[in-house]
């Protein structure tokens, strides 16, 4: 479609769905973002991006320019990926919102694909699809739901155990069950997805999938063990809050302390890799104890006894691993 009849269309009717796409520093990826868009099969929709008081607002704004007529261009103060898509979904027109992050992409047929998939289910509140894995990580070229598969229904238990995984701009979703569960959190910065889902499951929202590869995600080379412990901790954040806002069965009270333990567990395990490295042998034989009382796992239990007799030996072994795994080669 060309750009005067985009136009035409924005102004002229109501959209069937609204393309939220937040921004905070993504000059350098929200071009592609928005051709990904552009580019797709499915013709009816309006696209709202959100400047979330980005450092980068000139080049962002010089990016975006020969879309700016054909976008709903929204600036506002930094709030957080949830305070950016909230604004956005209060500001849409569709009756379905889709969600692309600035440095992700659609395929062309994505919206084709998962509208047709809500249509034939039309008891579903949010459908979501697999992603192809790119950029600058040792996980490119796999998919999404390769490395977090989706098993079995999407329910609020599924979900909290992470048998199921919603990658947010994989999702299409009914404006209205956002807004009748209370949209994202805004007081969460990370996890803020996670804890969407989890709500709209718990309220009896009904969540699908197709494993269709239909997006690409984006990976970017940042220090994978501290990216993991943010995450976990994010994760534990919004289990707590699940367990302290929600009114859980007994049987979900203790998948979710479970969890919870799980994810203290994977925190513990990551420091004490770190910890190895850096040849801080009794911080790292404490913390690999700790995730073990978990895990209870033949192979923590053999590092364990190789902590205790041949340490420098264990270090230089995985110090080659990870080097190998992040390409990080010596000077």
């Amino acid at each position: 479609m060309d750009t005067s009849a985009r136009e035409a269309q924005l102004s002229n009717r109501t959209p069937t769905v609204s393309v939220i796409v937040p921004a905070y520093n993504a000059a350098r990826y929200i071009g592609e973002a928005l051709a990904s868009v552009f580019a797709q099969t499915f013709p009816d929709f309006e696209v709202i991006l959100v400047n979330d008081g980005s450092p980068d607002t000139n080049e962002l704004e010089q990016v975006i320019e020969p879309y700016r007529k054909q976008i709903n261009y929204i600036k506002r103060q930094n709030g957080g990926p949830s305070a950016a898509r909230n604004t956005a979904i209060l500001h849409a027109r569709g009756d379905y919102v889709a969600f692309l992050d600035g440095d992700d992409l659609w395929l062309p047929d994505y919206l084709s694909v998962q509208l047709n998939a809500l249509h034939e289910n039309p008891a579903l509140d949010l459908i979501y699809a697999d992603a192809l894995l790119f950029g600058d990580s040792a996980l490119a070229g796999r998919t999404y739901m390769q490395t977090c598969p989706s098993r079995g229904p999407v329910t609020f238990e599924s979900l909290l155990v992470e048998d199921c995984a919603v990658p947010t701009s994989c999702a299409l979703a009914r404006r209205r069950s956002l807004v009748d569960v209370g949209l994202f959190d805004e007081s969460l910065m990370t996890s803020e997805d996670f804890d969407l889902w989890l709500r709209l499951a718990f309220h009896g929202g009904h969540i699908g999938y197709q494993q269709r590869v239909l997006a690409r995600h984006r990976l970017h080379a940042t220090s994978l063990a501290a990216s993991s412990t943010r995450m976990l901790q994010s994760q534990i954040r919004v289990l707590r809050k699940t367990a302290g806002t929600l009114t859980l069965s007994p049987g979900q009270q203790e998948l979710l302390a479970k969890e919870i333990a799980k994810c203290k567990a994977h925190i513990d395990l990551t420091r004490a890799k770190q910890q190895l490295l850096a040849g801080e042998y009794g911080e790292a034989m404490h913390a690999f104890a700790r995730a073990n009382d978990f895990f209870r796992s033949s192979r923590l239990w053999i590092v364990l006894q190789l902590l205790r007799r041949v340490p420098n030996f264990l270090r230089y072994i995985y110090g080659s691993w990870y080097l190998r795994l992040t390409g990080i080669h010596r000077g």
